[in-house]
């Protein structure tokens, strides 16, 4: 019984001592001047997900906006693919990349998971999207503003 009690106060102890510093975390407050200087903070926790309607897939991917410079047209969005959706074949006048969060990013160079980063340059042909049986969570980066192709759409309606 000793024992236990002994290692109950050294986990109390410990956590007293460690939480907080832990846990000590200034709120990141960025004033005027910070923001007319281009400085940019978003608390992805804090901003719900929107739904971007794709209407030549008939679906809805969840985004967060994080950053769109006005100069550059370059955007930093957090988005989601859920399990079994592809963003079939498809162009973009932008380059853009893809840092995996969680799960499996699919695309048709092959898969990539948490930790990794892969970027595909402008105008190649490509899809991307989730496993069938996991959803992806990534930050999809471009470098100029974004613009998407669907060739067997465009080719349908000429």
């Amino acid at each position: 019984m000793f024992a236990s009690l002994k290692g109950r106060f050294l986990l109390a102890a410990s956590l007293l001592f460690i939480c907080p510093l832990v846990m000590a975390h200034d709120l990141v407050i960025l004033n005027q001047e910070d923001i007319d200087n281009g400085y940019q903070h978003v608390d992805t926790h804090a901003v719900p997900f929107q739904l971007v309607d794709v209407p030549e897939l008939n679906a809805q991917i969840p985004v967060k906006p994080m950053l769109n410079d006005p100069e550059t047209g370059m955007t930093v969005d957090k988005l989601i693919y859920e399990a079994g959706f592809t963003n079939t074949w498809h162009t973009h006048n932008c380059a853009h990349g893809f840092y995996v969060l969680d799960g499996i990013l699919n695309t048709h160079k092959g898969d990539f998971g948490p930790g990794e980063f892969i970027w595909f340059p402008e105008g190649e042909l490509m899809f991307h999207g989730a496993t069938e049986d996991n959803a992806v969570t990534a930050l999809f980066i471009t470098n100029k503003p974004f613009d998407i192709h669907y060739p067997q759409t465009e080719q349908k309606a000429e």
